[in-house]
């Protein structure tokens, strides 16, 4: 997990940062609120280990104020359901880290990805009838060079899987009465290694990036650009569709601010015990629990309540 307080990580001014949006007030996380507004539902997080970093985080928010049954965990966690009693809320986590149907490479398997760019994968599609909200759906890629194809880059791979998965949600959901579906895309969370990924020091920041510090560009720009015009291009596709909701939770910005927030080495738990170390593992691209990621889903409720006001302007 990305607990690094618990792995012995002792600073703790990452903890202390919180974003502050420049035309709104972003309230603290009511987990009870977000449990209200979601009653009776059932909330999926679907993506690569992203997701399950937000989910993680949903979670530890929620059970501040409400205790919850593990209903099942399969496949060393990329599978799992939450259930809360009180309010009878399913939170899933669906591990899809293409969102479309593919195959993984690995060591008894492919030794590069292969995607099926037409089909969503129906890992998850397979339950889109029970779900109600679509909160954690996340597309990202850090480091895959197994996607290139001839004749296909990796942006339009991107673009293409993207589309796919929004026009999937799209012909089964759309109009399906006015409790319909709540699709929150999450945009792409950007990584922070300074160096390399298994010495001391690839991500070293113990604060934010000030302002003007550093720029947002290349491939990470590039890719939030796309989710933002592919997420823009449905929603005007579905304008007039009761019951169905998209918005885009876009983290990339604050999430660039951010190299502080990282395990970096405390991504397993005391790794200088025995001494400084030649070679250590760090993650430089999940986020801390606490951390700057519970900021995603303080946005999320955001999201949530603007939905239901709007409900209760269109009933």
């Amino acid at each position: 997990n990305q607990n690094c307080i618990t792995h012995g990580r002792s600073d703790m001014g990452y903890l202390y940062w919180r974003w502050k949006p420049s035309e709104c007030h972003l309230p603290r996380f009511d987990p009870l609120a977000f449990l209200t507004l979601v009653r009776n539902k059932h909330l999926a997080f679907v993506g690569d280990s992203m997701a399950r970093n937000q989910l993680e985080s949903f979670l530890c928010m929620l059970a501040t104020a409400s205790s919850s049954t593990l209903l099942y965990n399969n496949d060393n966690n990329k599978f799992l359901r939450q259930h809360f009693p009180s309010h009878n809320v399913s939170v899933s986590l669906y591990w899809s880290p293409f969102l479309v149907k593919g195959v993984e490479k690995s060591n008894s398997g492919p030794d590069h990805n292969e995607l099926y760019l037409d089909h969503v994968d129906e890992r998850w599609g397979g339950d889109m009838g029970q779900m109600s909200l679509i909160g954690g759906l996340v597309l990202g890629c850090h480091y895959c060079p197994g996607l290139n194809h001839t004749g296909i880059g990796f942006y339009d791979v991107l673009r293409k899987a993207l589309r796919t998965t929004l026009n999937g949600i799209v012909d089964r959901r759309g109009g399906k009465g006015s409790d319909g579906v709540g699709v929150n895309l999450t945009i792409f969370s950007p990584a922070h290694f300074e160096g390399e990924w298994d010495k001391v020091g690839a991500c070293p920041k113990t604060g934010p990036y000030r302002k003007e510090e550093k720029k947002l560009e290349g491939m990470e720009a590039e890719m939030r650009e796309i989710e933002m015009e592919e997420e823009e291009a449905t929603k005007v596709k579905v304008k007039g569709i009761g019951g169905f909701r998209l918005e885009a939770l876009d983290v990339t910005k604050l999430s660039f601010l951010r190299p502080d927030g990282h395990p970096g080495p405390y991504m397993y738990p005391f790794p200088f015990a025995n001494g400084a170390q030649e070679r250590v593992l760090n993650d430089c691209v999940h986020w801390c629990l606490p951390g700057p990621i519970d900021t995603w889903n303080e946005i999320f409720l955001k999201i949530l309540k603007k939905w239901e006001e709007q409900l209760r302007i269109e009933e």
